[in-house]
C-alpha cells in the first residue's frame, strides 16, 4: 500500500529556513512526479511546488518562488522542501503527494500526516 510521510517540519521566526522531507513507500517512485501542497490554519488545501519524475523541472507558485526549493533523491523514495526567508503566511501543515504535471492536481487521494510549520513574526 502506497504511504507519504512527510517531517521537518517545526516553528521558526520569520526569515528562518526548514528543510521538509517527504518519504513515499510505493514501487517505481521515480517514474511520478511529486509535487508540495499546505493547508494553513482554516483554510483550504493549496499547492505550493511541483518536480518531474527525473527532477530536471520545477515549478513553483508565485508566493513562494525564489524562496522554497524542491527537490528528489530517486534512490531515497524522497522528495524535498528547502525553504528559506520564511513569512508569517507560510505557516501551514505541508503535504506530499504524487501528482499530474502541467494540472498538478493529485493523482492519489491518499495524504499522510503532514508537517506542520509555524513562523513567528
Amino acid at each position: 500500500q502506497v504511504q507519504l510521510v512527510e517531517s521537518g517540519g517545526g516553528l521558526v521566526q520569520a526569515g528562518g529556513s526548514l528543510r521538509l522531507s517527504c518519504l513515499a513507500s510505493t514501487r517505481r517512485f521515480d517514474t511520478y512526479h511529486m509535487g508540495w501542497f499546505r493547508q494553513p490554519p482554516g483554510k483550504e488545501r493549496e499547492f505550493v511546488a511541483a518536480i518531474n519524475w527525473s527532477g530536471k523541472d520545477t515549478y513553483y507558485v508565485d508566493s513562494v518562488k525564489g524562496r522554497f526549493t524542491i527537490s528528489r533523491d530517486n534512490a531515497k523514495n524522497t522528495v524535498y522542501l528547502q525553504m528559506i526567508s520564511l513569512k508569517p503566511e507560510d505557516t501551514a501543515v505541508y503535504y506530499c503527494n504524487f501528482i499530474q504535471w502541467d494540472t498538478w492536481s493529485v493523482i492519489l487521494e491518499i495524504w499522510g500526516q503532514g508537517t506542520p510549520v509555524t513562523v513567528s513574526s
